[in-house]
């Protein structure tokens, strides 16, 4: 899967799923402060990331993700591994 597949997925799941601004939405934006995901807001990613790419996430995998671009990373890793 390509990075800019990966990306819209992301884009659309933020916008749809969990009705955050799409103006929020850039590489650089910190998911809790900029974009206010909470750990429930989190929840339902977990669910939307296995559904969408096909894997679980390790919340000890996520230690120092704190942004959109590192969040994309790690699905890019995890997807083309």
């Amino acid at each position: 899967m390509s990075r800019q597949e990966i990306e819209e997925k992301v884009r659309a799941f933020l916008i749809d799923d969990l009705e955050i601004d799409e103006e929020k939405i850039n590489d650089d934006a910190t998911l809790k402060e900029d974009m206010g995901i909470d750990s429930l807001d989190f929840v339902d990613i977990v669910v939307i990331v296995e559904k969408n790419f096909g894997f679980k996430i390790k919340p000890e995998e996520m230690v120092g993700v704190t942004t959109l671009r590192q969040f994309c990373d790690y699905i890019e890793e995890k997807v083309n591994k």
